[in-house]
């Protein structure tokens, strides 16, 4: 069986190791041995405020600015605090409750950490 990766250019599966790189034989192509490896794991994504601050779940932001409520004609004023917030991989990066509007996603741009 063999255990090595194909060739990320050509995908041949006769890749062979000398020493610290890969070689493929068809097209001539060397790598790194573990490059594979860190190419596939997906960097942890960073989440920042309005002011470049990092956010981390269970966070308290304020809002920078007034935001009106799609749906209900509400709005979100300026200086609302939202505590315990939730980092989700979306459009809107923040899950969150809002006292007296209930439930929201919210944009990251659009809050400072408190």
């Amino acid at each position: 069986m063999n255990a090595l990766p194909p060739c990320p250019q050509c995908h041949s599966e006769f890749v062979y190791e000398d020493g610290a790189v890969y070689i493929c034989p068809e097209c001539g192509h060397e790598w790194a041995v573990g490059a594979e490896a860190a190419a596939a794991e997906p960097a942890a994504m960073v989440y920042r405020d309005s002011a470049g601050n990092i956010l981390q779940d269970g966070d308290t932001v304020t809002v920078i600015k007034d935001l009106k409520l799609k749906g209900s004609g509400g709005v979100i004023k300026m200086g609302t605090k939202v505590k315990n917030i939730r980092l989700v991989d979306s459009d809107h990066d923040i899950d969150c409750k809002v006292d007296g509007f209930g439930a929201m996603s919210l944009k990251s741009e659009f809050v400072k950490k408190a």
